[in-house]
C-alpha cells in the first residue's frame, strides 16, 4: 500500500504538467510582449503549412493562440495584396483594367422568361387592357378602402390609421364582425378603387390583402417588420396633407410588373413634389419593403431622406383573379416553397 506522501507527489507531478502545459501559451504571449516593449521587433508570426489544422491542437489555450496569430496572418496578407493592386492600378493610370464585380445572389440571379421588356408589343398590349388601364389612362382616381380583421388590437388599428395618412383620399373602417364579400359590394357601391385589409395574429399584423376594384386582381400578402413612428428612430415630424411621390424598384417580371402596377394605383396622379415626400416600393430578393420618406435638402448639391413611418416588409403569397374569394377564388399564382425555393437565386417577382 502506498505511502500518503507518495500518492502527493505523484498527484503533484501531473498537477505541474497542467499547470506547465496552461501557462505555455501565456509564456509565449508575454515573450512577445516584452520584446516589443524593449524596442526590439515581436517575433513575427509561424508561417503555417498547406495542410495545418488549427482544431488538432488539444489544448484549449494553446489552439487559441494559435488561431488568433492565424487571422492576424491572413489579414496581413490580404491587406497586403490590396496595397499592392492599388499601387498597380495607379501606375496603369487610364490603362488600369476596371474593377471587378462582386459575386452577389442578386446580380447570379436565374434568369426568368417572364423578365418585362419595355419595347415588347404584347406587354404594351396587356398594360393597356388590364384592369389597372383605367387608372393609367387618368380615367379614374384611387379612392381606398382601409379595414382590419375581426376585433382588432391597438397596434393594428394604429398602422391602418397611419396607412391612411400615407395614402390620399383613403379611409379606415373598423370592422365588427363584417365578412368581406359584404364589404366589397359595399365599397363598388361607393365608388371605392381599392380595399386594403390588415390581417394580425397575437396582436401583431402579420397579413395584408389588396384587392383593385370592382374586377380585381386580389393579392395576399405576409406582413413582417412593422414598425410603427413611435419606433422609429430620428424619425422627422408627421407627414403633411402634400400627395407623395412614389418609387417601385425592381419589379421586372411579369408578375412583379403587376403587383407594381397594384401599388402605383394606390397613389394619386400628380404628386405634389413641394411637399418633398416619397414613398417606396423596393423589391429585393421577393421581399418588398415600403418605406414613406421625406427630402432633406442641404444645399444646392446634397439632399438627404428623413424616414417618416411606417414601415414594414410584404411577401407574396398569392396573387387572384377577381376580388376576394378564399374558396371559388381563381388564382393566377401560388407561392409553394417546397417547389419554388429550390434555389437561392430563383426569384418571381
Amino acid at each position: 500500500m502506498a505511502k500518503a506522501g507518495e500518492k502527493s507527489v505523484g498527484g503533484g507531478k501531473r498537477g505541474l504538467k497542467r499547470k506547465a502545459a496552461a501557462e505555455e501559451p501565456r509564456e509565449a504571449a508575454a515573450a512577445d510582449d516584452g520584446a516589443a516593449e524593449g524596442g526590439a521587433q515581436p517575433r513575427a508570426a509561424a508561417a503555417f503549412p498547406p495542410g495545418f489544422s488549427i482544431s488538432e491542437i488539444k489544448n484549449k489555450q494553446r489552439r487559441h493562440l494559435m488561431f488568433t496569430r492565424w487571422k492576424q496572418q491572413q489579414r496581413k496578407e490580404k491587406l497586403a495584396a490590396k496595397k499592392k493592386l492599388k499601387k498597380e492600378r495607379e501606375a496603369l493610370g487610364d490603362k488600369a483594367p476596371p474593377k471587378p464585380v462582386p459575386k452577389t445572389i442578386d446580380n447570379q440571379r436565374v434568369y426568368d422568361e417572364t423578365t418585362v421588356d419595355p419595347t415588347d408589343e404584347e406587354v404594351a398590349y396587356d398594360e393597356a387592357t388590364d384592369e389597372f388601364a383605367s387608372y393609367f389612362n387618368r380615367q379614374t382616381s384611387p379612392k381606398i378602402l382601409i379595414t382590419t380583421s375581426d376585433r382588432p388590437h391597438g397596434r393594428t388599428v394604429r398602422l391602418c390609421e397611419q396607412l391612411s395618412t400615407v395614402i390620399p383620399d383613403s379611409h379606415v373602417y373598423y370592422r365588427r364582425g363584417l365578412a368581406l364579400k359584404k364589404i366589397i359590394p359595399q365599397c363598388i357601391a361607393r365608388d371605392f378603387t381599392d380595399l386594403i385589409v390588415i390581417n394580425e395574429d397575437r396582436k401583431t399584423p402579420n397579413g395584408l390583402i389588396l384587392s383593385h376594384l370592382p374586377n380585381g386582381p386580389t393579392a395576399h400578402f405576409k406582413m413582417s417588420s412593422v414598425r410603427l413612428r413611435k419606433e422609429i428612430k430620428r424619425r422627422g415630424k408627421d407627414p403633411t396633407e402634400h400627395v407623395p411621390e412614389i418609387i417601385l424598384n425592381n419589379f421586372t417580371t411579369r408578375l412583379g410588373h403587376s403587383i407594381g402596377r397594384m401599388f402605383a394605383s394606390l397613389f394619386p396622379h400628380n404628386p405634389q413634389f413641394i411637399g418633398r415626400q416619397v414613398a417606396t416600393f423596393h423589391n429585393q430578393r421577393d421581399y418588398i419593403f415600403f418605406r414613406f420618406h421625406r427630402y432633406i435638402f442641404k444645399s444646392e448639391k446634397k439632399v438627404g431622406i428623413q424616414e417618416l413611418g411606417p414601415r414594414f416588409t410584404l411577401k407574396l403569397r398569392s396573387l387572384q383573379k377577381g376580388t376576394f374569394d378564399s374558396k371559388y377564388g381563381e388564382y393566377e399564382w401560388v407561392h409553394k416553397p417546397r417547389e419554388m425555393d429550390t434555389s437561392r437565386r430563383k426569384f418571381h417577382l
